[in-house]
């Protein structure tokens, strides 16, 4: 039955119910919509619209269909049920009767639908992030192994000047870099809970709106219930840097195309990621990196569609918002696609370098370095370009490159040049040239390299739902080894928004987080590495980016009790006396292992000079 039956005196034809219905692909949405659920139960719980016995009983009942949904998430598309709120409803009626109609209480599809998607995006965009990490950490590794090899350098596709194969790699680490920032910041707008706003005016009942987002691993709640429900900026968003990103990957597809391909014949694709001909046996296609290439314009056609869908859209909710389903569901799973793809082809790809080095040293790349070498003798450049010119022409003339020249060709061009211009026509001469920062110079891209591997070593993020397991596994080490609190699951879960964690090539190897005591005032609590990861600085790392979320939340202290003081006086944090701080910070050491012969400093960070009415801070070191 229609949630919204009742008003009607006949149901839908097969037709439009076929036209209307979402199940068919709004069912990936099920795990959020039952999570998002859960939540909800518990909110009503807290406004007693819901016992605590009916509380349990829902919340059992909707994390048994959870495991349901992950046993066979297809089988939800086929259930014939509106959309997948409708199923999730019909099939916890099913288990707890006329119970489970109690749980839309205050709430919409609208907020529902919202919540859920913004859950989906959440997590695909984790999975993408992830993805970009491993992208990067393939050239980055490529470019080490290939570091020395030189390539032709091209503007409009013509020869330009020689530059390390290298070079070509960390280019694209830069764009990957960008991708990774923008997909970032996308997240951080898209992470505010709408559920609680109704269907556009807000829900009746007081609803901690705030508690119920942060349940959710949510940033906050959606500060307009109108905005809540209509806004799909974070649609567009996620579309918009997938968009850009495939712009990369396509580029860098075109690239390797073109490098494989026989004219050039600078590269060989591995067997894994080609494929042959059914006519042409000696035929061995690109067919992966074509792909990505091809993949582009449906990306390309999502984002467009959204934006012309969204376009006069009046507030709040319009059944045209259905629209913004099908075309992410597609474009985020391509974008992943193309990008393990180009990982794929770029693991699997042999160089050859002295195909590469021939054709550099064609195409007289090294003119540029003849001009400025007659500007060193004090021709000016303008002068020197034209001169270089008519060499080249000498050379092409004579069938000849530019140091094949002799030097009395030379003098008879202009009579500055001498023996010595030779040394700076080398290919090796015109690669170490170029030292300024970011250039292609052996140095430079060693160090970009350096850079690249330093920072992909360590990232640093606020947590979400995803990391309670490997938060949960690190506070559990640590508190069995007697340096911090033991922290349950379930609190975990409830302050995931106070957790930073650190990731190393993806994995979650460092947690920290943030409690808040009271106005102006927070501790740093649960500071472990895993001791395996064997990547220094995440302690570091999750330090600075909590005191940085501190200023933002305009904190005035952050407190630490620590065994350690040597490690936070580097981050800045200075000693103070323990009986300064608020008797409720001490109570916690109650769950300590070692409260009988307890050899913690306290210490602290000030933000923000306050008026405290706490004992003064003294250095007790």
């Amino acid at each position: 039955m229609a949630l919204w039956g009742g008003r009607f005196s006949s149901g839908p034809d097969e037709a439009f119910k076929k036209f209307n219905d979402s199940l068919p692909f709004d069912f990936l949405l099920a795990e959020h919509d039952i999570i998002g659920s859960v939540a909800w139960a518990g909110a009503l719980e807290q406004v007693n619209v819901l016992t605590s016995d009916e509380h349990t009983k829902l919340v059992a009942a909707l994390f048994e269909l959870l495991d349901e949904v992950k046993v066979d998430l297809q089988a939800v598309s086929t259930s014939g049920a509106e959309d997948i709120h409708s199923h999730v409803e019909s099939a916890l009626i099913e288990k707890v009767g006329d119970l489970a109609k109690k749980l839309h209480t205050g709430r919409s599809r609208n907020d529902q639908v919202a919540t859920d998607f913004r859950l989906w995006c959440r997590e695909t965009a984790d999975h993408i992030h992830a993805a970009i990490v491993r992208l990067k950490a393939e050239l980055i590794e490529l470019a080490e192994r290939e570091l020395g090899t030189i390539l032709p350098g091209y503007t409009h596709l013509q020869r330009a000047q020689p530059v390390l194969f290298s070079h070509w790699c960390m280019a694209y680490v830069e764009m990957l870099e960008r991708d990774e920032t923008r997909l970032a910041d996308a997240k951080k707008r898209m992470n505010y809970c709408p559920l609680g706003s109704g269907a556009l005016a807000g829900t009746a009942y007081p609803i901690d709106r705030h508690k119920l987002a942060h349940s959710l691993g949510f940033t906050g709640a959606t500060r307009n219930s109108l905005d809540g429900v209509s806004d799909r900026d974070f649609v567009v968003e996620l579309l918009s840097c997938a968009s850009i990103s495939m712009v990369h990957l396509s580029r860098m597809a075109e690239d390797l195309i073109f490098y494989n391909s026989g004219e050039a014949g600078f590269i060989e694709l591995a067997d894994n990621v080609t494929s042959g001909s059914s006519l042409m046996p000696q035929k061995k296609n690109p067919d992966a990196l074509e792909l990505i290439r091809g993949k582009t314009g449906r990306v390309f056609g999502a984002f467009s569609a959204m934006m012309m869908t969204l376009k006069a859209l009046p507030l709040a909710y319009n059944k045209d918002m259905q629209e913004d389903k099908e075309g992410l569901f597609d474009a985020m799973p391509t974008w992943l696609a193309c990008i393990h793809m180009a990982q794929a082809c770029i693991k699997g790809v042999k160089i050859k370098g002295d195909r590469t080095l021939a054709a550099a040293k064609g195409g007289h790349a090294n003119a540029t370095e003849l001009a400025d070498y007659l500007v060193a003798k004090g021709v000016p450049f303008r002068e020197g370009h034209h001169i270089v010119g008519v060499l080249v022409q000498l050379a092409i003339s004579e069938n000849k490159t530019l140091d094949e020249l002799s030097i009395e060709q030379y003098k008879s061009v202009h009579d500055s040049i001498e023996d010595d211009v030779y040394d700076v026509l080398t290919i090796d001469a015109c690669i170490k040239a170029r030292q300024a920062f970011g250039g292609t110079s052996l140095e430079q891209v060693s160090n970009a390299i350096k850079y690249a591997i330093k920072k992909q070593q360590i990232s640093v993020r606020d947590a979400n739902l995803d990391d309670v397991d490997s938060i949960a596994k690190l506070i559990q080490h640590w508190a069995t080894a007697g340096e911090n609190l033991p922290r349950a699951k379930s609190d975990m879960v409830h302050s995931i928004n106070e957790f930073a964690v650190t990731e190393v090539n993806g994995t979650v190897r460092g947690c920290a987080s943030l409690y808040i005591y009271d106005t102006g005032l927070a501790e740093i609590r649960s500071l472990g590495i895993d001791p395996q990861s064997g990547v220094k600085g995440q302690g570091r790392e999750l330090v600075e980016h909590l005191l940085v979320k501190a200023k933002k939340l305009a904190l005035s202290r952050v407190i630490v009790l620590t065994r350690v003081p040597d490690f936070f006086e580097k981050q800045g944090f200075t000693y103070c006396s323990k009986e300064s701080l608020p008797e409720k910070v001490m109570k916690d050491c109650e769950l300590c292992l070692r409260k009988e012969s307890c050899d913690e400093v306290s210490m602290e960070y000030i933000l923000k000079p306050s008026s405290r009415t706490e004992i003064p801070c003294k250095n007790v070191a």
